[in-house]
């Protein structure tokens, strides 16, 4: 079933033509990605199908009565509300309905018998709409997806206002989520989560009941997510079945069978044109006739455009010096910020020409770790050491290295004074930036326009050891295709910080995890390291990887040990899920008895009916706390 349908939708900004013509449909449980290169539409879009923005032509049809839900980036909490409150805010009308129940029992316990007849009606009618909005199961859902997104149990209790930017979209996606629309419109979505919420999100959106729209440059995601894709490309909309890793084999098939169909269209506009001019050439009246014959179907003939793409980033990495082979060693290291304890223990050892993604949860200490081997920060304790003849590149995620003031041309020509105009005006062209675009100041470029200044100057210094925190932020899907092919030529070191796995799986061969206890390190890329991950958690699978049989034995033993308290700690919980499951349908049927005619047109029944509901909240209270307390033991214990 067709939930939404756009038709030749238009919308230009001053001179600017955004969409020229952008048609699409989707489809009931479908959950479509959007892409396209940076500024090609697609927030333009969304905001026009969220109704925020208005489209200049074309229509927007929707099924009646359907509920939008628009992930904003601009959102902003009510004050005074923890991150708690402001999730469940999502409930307010429930709650509401929550609390006029309790009254309605502590009023039934001394109504009259006029009373107790419209009481009783009243929260008969009440309990129903209650249990049709599923009240019971509010607060549960809201806590789970608070803690899929991430937020810890001191994080939920803490003021809403003094989240982080990158918080406060965890926040809003969580409230988004909760109001469950019919259609989901989604605007990098994955933004500011960390692998463990990625994974959360991915398997939440699988089991979405609505239709999802997303933008998103995390090709990883839209593998695991999407059923469809749409391609924003000069203004229109292209649609494909699959997902992303599908979706590029099918457009380069579409880009090439065009390609064959106007070189064959162009082949025979060359022929019909040359047998035109033999014709002429007899100047007699019957090859006349047949050349204008012959030109008129010329002109009857329906011209294919010729396929073009977007212009891409083109460029690579080359080391003019090698080094040792010992490119980098970390011993003891740590870090903390006042009583906040980063991380501690840390030890490294990489070998000239690995490639080494470094991961791990949001705030662990990543970037501080880069800019601590880097001498920016100094450590607690421990050392680093690099290789002889190490040359180290850096690339900053937040760009902090660029002089605002400056304009392209000057940020690049100022550290490399020796070059010429035009060889600083190529190397730029390599990134798409030309004719007055290298005139343009640094303070007025996009996230994504810096990001290629910085990867310009990293190309021309051939460095031999790059050290990169978030490349892939800010670049669209083809450039960073572009970036990862680069890596792929380089001969050098690589430590890059990524949350983009399907970046790391093209480039690494060695994933290090950051914990507050150190690193742990696994080779391969990601897709190897999840799978070290599963064996892990299926210790009967055989994973010896070079250790001896004891230290074997003696891992299974602690596992084992880990296990079996695990075990025990699910049984609690299983027992509290029932004993809770238990007791909202004890209150369910308690409800039920107080919404009978027959108990509140008595006035000692309803009391008694009364007195044994709140009884019983308190006890299904108690049962609440037991829950959040197993739950968050195992959680504790799974980690």
């Amino acid at each position: 079933m067709i939930v939404l349908t756009v038709a030749h939708l238009k919308k230009s900004f001053g001179v600017e033509v955004v969409l020229k013509d952008v048609s699409l449909t989707l489809h009931q449980g479908e959950r479509l990605g959007l892409v396209g290169v940076n500024g090609s539409g697609k927030t333009t879009l969304l905001r026009i199908l969220s109704g925020r923005l208005a489209a200049d032509e074309g229509q927007v049809a929707m099924q009646k009565g359907m509920v939008v839900g628009y992930l904003e980036q601009s959102y902003q909490p009510a004050a005074g509300c923890t991150v708690r409150q402001e999730l469940e805010r999502v409930y307010e009308p429930i709650f509401r309905m929550e609390a006029r129940l309790r009254e309605i029992e502590g009023e039934m316990a001394h109504a009259d018998e006029d009373a107790l007849q419209r009481l009783g009606n009243e929260y008969s009618r009440l309990h129903e709409r209650f249990e049709q909005a599923d009240g019971y199961a509010c607060r549960s859902r809201a806590q789970g997806v608070l803690q899929g997104l991430g937020f810890s149990r001191e994080q939920q209790e803490q003021p809403a206002g003094q989240l982080s930017g990158g918080e406060l979209t965890r926040l809003s996606l969580g409230r988004l989520l909760l109001q469950k629309p019919d259609l989901l419109l989604l605007d990098e979505p994955t933004n500011h989560l960390d692998l463990q919420a990625l994974q959360w999100l991915e398997e939440y959106l699988n089991d979405y009941a609505g239709a999802v729209l997303v933008v998103s440059h995390d090709r990883y995601f839209l593998d695991r997510v999407c059923t469809g894709m749409a391609e924003l490309l000069f203004g229109e909309c292209e649609q494909y079945r699959g997902n992303y890793s599908r979706y590029v084999e099918q457009r380069e098939e579409r880009f090439l069978s065009r390609t064959r169909a106007w070189t064959q269209q162009q082949k025979e506009i060359e022929r019909q044109r040359a047998i035109i001019a033999r014709y002429r050439s007899f100047n007699r009246e019957k090859s006349i006739r047949a050349a204008e014959s012959r030109e008129k179907a010329l002109e009857r003939m329906e011209l294919l455009d010729r396929p073009v793409e977007e212009r891409q980033i083109n460029f690579s990495f080359k080391a003019y010096s090698r080094m040792g082979d010992e490119a980098l060693k970390v011993e003891d290291l740590s870090k903390s910020f006042g009583e906040r304890q980063l991380f501690e223990g840390v030890e490294l050892m990489l070998r000239s020409g690995e490639r080494a993604a470094l991961i791990g949860a949001n705030g662990i200490g990543k970037t501080t770790l880069l800019e601590v081997l880097l001498g920016r920060i100094k450590p607690d304790t421990g050392n680093t050491r690099f290789g002889v003849n190490a040359d180290v590149g850096y690339y900053d995620q937040k760009q902090q290295a660029l002089n605002p003031d400056n304009s392209v041309l000057r940020e690049v020509w100022d550290d490399f004074p020796r070059l010429l105009q035009h060889e600083v005006r190529g190397a730029l062209g390599l990134f798409l930036f030309s004719g007055d675009d290298v005139f343009k100041p640094v303070s007025a470029l996009s996230g994504g326009e810096k990001a290629r200044v910085a990867l310009t100057k990293l190309m021309l210094r051939h460095n031999n050891f790059l050290i990169l925190d978030e490349p892939t932020n800010h670049l669209d899907s083809d450039s960073r295709e572009v970036l990862e092919q680069a890596l792929e030529g380089f001969d050098g070191t690589i430590l890059a910080v990524s949350h983009d796995r399907y970046f790391i799986n093209r480039f690494a061969s060695r994933v290090l995890v950051l914990e507050q206890d150190g690193i742990k390190s696994f080779d391969g890329n990601y897709d190897d390291y999840m799978a070290v991950l599963e064996r892990q958690r299926n210790p009967d699978g055989a994973w010896l990887d070079g250790r001896t049989r004891t230290e074997v034995q003696r891992e299974r033993r602690r596992q084992r040990q880990d296990q079996e308290r695990i075990d025990a700690l699910r049984q609690a919980l299983t027992r509290a899920e029932e004993n809770v499951a238990a007791g909202e349908q004890a209150m369910q049927q308690l409800e039920d008895r107080l919404a009978d005619p027959e108990v509140y047109t008595d006035p000692q029944a309803a009391a008694r009916a009364a007195e044994d509901i709140r009884l019983h909240k308190a006890a299904l209270e108690e049962s609440y706390a037991l829950w959040e307390a197993a739950e968050q033991a195992l959680a504790d214990a799974e980690e």
